[in-house]
C-alpha cells in the first residue's frame, strides 16, 4: 500500500510540474514563423461539423491558440483562431477554454465559456492550474479540473479541484467535493477525497468522474440533480463517456513504473468488460471520442487516434497538437 501511495503521489507531482511548465511555456511566443502551415484571420466556429478542434502546440506566434482541421483530412493547413488556451473543449456550439494567468503566484486560471463563434459568454477566475476540461453533450454544462495547493491533507502540498458551471441557471459549483459519496451502499467519509476528469451523459443529469482516496482511484457514477455519487469500480482514471452512453474510455494503471504507469482502456458499462486498446504507450490524457468507434488523445506532442474495440493500431492525426475535441 505504501508503495502504491508513493506511486500515486509521485505521478501527480509529475503531472502538476508538467502542467505548470506547459502553461508558462504556452504564453506569448513572440514574433517568428509558424513551424507548420497555418491559415490565420478566418473565422472559426466550434459548431461546424466534420472538424477536429485542438490546441496548437507548433512553435511560432500561434503557439497555444485554438486550431482546427477537417477530421477526414487532418494533414491540411490548420486554421488558427486568436483564442489562446491551455486546455480546450467544445460540444453542441459551446466552447470551454482554460487559460493559466501568466506570472501569477499562487497560480490562477481563467475558466472561459464561449459561444459557437468564440464570443465570450462567461469568465470565472479560480485558483489552480489547468488540467482537464469538458462540455456536456447538450452544451449546457461546462466542467473542469484544476491542480491546486494548500489542502492540509495533501502530502505533496497540492490536490485537484473539479467544478461545474450550469449555463442554464448560471449556478457555479466551484468544487464537487461536498457531494455525498457512497461505497458499497454506505456513505464514505475521508478528508483526502479528490475528484477529477468529469464526463456527462447526454441527459445532463448523470455524470462520471474519478475519485482518488487513500492511494486508490475509483470510477464514480453521479447524479447532478441529487448531488450524490457511488464509487462503482476501482482503478479508473479520467473517464470519457462514449456518444452512445454505453462505454467509458479511461486510463488504467497497469504498472508501478512511474515513467509508464497507464494504458488506455474501454469499459462496457452493462457487462463490466474491459478492453485494453491498441495504444501500448502510457497515455496521460482524458481521451475524447471522435465517434462511437474511435478515441483521440494527446501524446508525445501530437494528437493520436485508436479504435475503441481494441483492434487496429494507433495513428497520429495531428503533429504538434493537444486537447482534441471532435465535432
Amino acid at each position: 500500500m505504501k508503495t502504491r501511495i508513493l506511486g500515486v503521489v509521485a505521478a501527480v507531482a509529475v503531472l502538476i510540474t508538467a502542467a505548470v511548465g506547459y502553461g508558462l511555456y504556452s504564453r506569448d511566443r513572440g514574433p517568428g514563423v509558424n513551424a507548420v502551415a497555418v491559415v490565420s484571420g478566418q473565422p472559426v466556429s466550434v459548431q461546424a461539423k466534420g472538424q477536429l478542434l485542438f490546441r496548437n502546440t507548433a512553435e511560432g506566434p500561434d503557439f497555444g491558440h485554438l486550431a482546427t482541421v477537417p477530421a477526414d483530412s487532418p494533414g491540411e493547413p490548420r486554421k488558427v483562431a486568436g483564442l489562446s488556451c491551455d486546455r480546450f473543449a467544445a460540444s453542441a456550439g459551446t466552447a470551454l477554454c482554460l487559460a493559466a494567468q501568466p506570472g501569477v503566484l499562487p497560480p490562477m486560471t481563467d475558466v472561459i465559456v464561449l459561444d459557437k463563434d468564440l464570443n465570450e459568454i462567461r469568465r470565472v477566475e479560480l485558483p489552480g492550474t489547468p488540467s482537464r476540461g469538458r462540455v456536456s453533450p447538450g452544451g449546457k454544462l461546462a466542467y473542469w479540473t484544476l491542480f491546486v495547493n494548500g489542502d492540509s491533507y495533501a502530502e505533496t502540498g497540492f490536490s485537484t479541484r473539479a467544478g461545474i458551471l450550469d449555463l442554464t441557471s448560471g449556478q457555479l459549483l466551484k468544487s464537487v467535493e461536498e457531494m455525498a459519496l457512497f461505497l458499497g451502499g454506505k456513505q464514505y467519509y475521508s478528508s483526502d477525497v479528490n475528484y477529477w476528469g468529469i464526463t456527462f451523459a447526454a441527459d445532463g443529469k448523470k455524470f462520471y468522474a474519478t475519485v482518488g482516496t487513500k492511494g486508490k482511484t475509483y470510477l464514480v457514477e453521479a447524479d447532478y440533480e441529487r448531488f450524490s455519487a457511488n464509487m462503482i469500480r476501482e482503478n479508473v482514471e479520467c473517464p470519457s463517456l462514449s456518444p452512445d452512453g454505453k462505454r467509458i474510455a479511461f486510463k488504467k494503471r497497469v504498472s508501478a513504473d512511474l515513467a509508464a504507469p497507464w494504458r488506455l482502456a474501454v469499459l462496457d458499462l452493462a457487462s463490466g468488460r474491459e478492453t485494453l486498446l491498441a495504444e501500448t504507450r502510457s497515455v496521460d490524457d482524458q481521451a475524447a471520442w471522435l465517434d462511437d468507434r474511435t478515441v483521440a488523445y494527446g501524446l508525445e506532442s501530437g494528437i493520436w487516434a485508436v479504435p475503441a474495440d481494441g483492434s487496429g493500431a494507433a495513428r497520429e492525426l495531428v503533429a504538434r497538437g493537444a486537447s482534441p475535441a471532435g465535432v
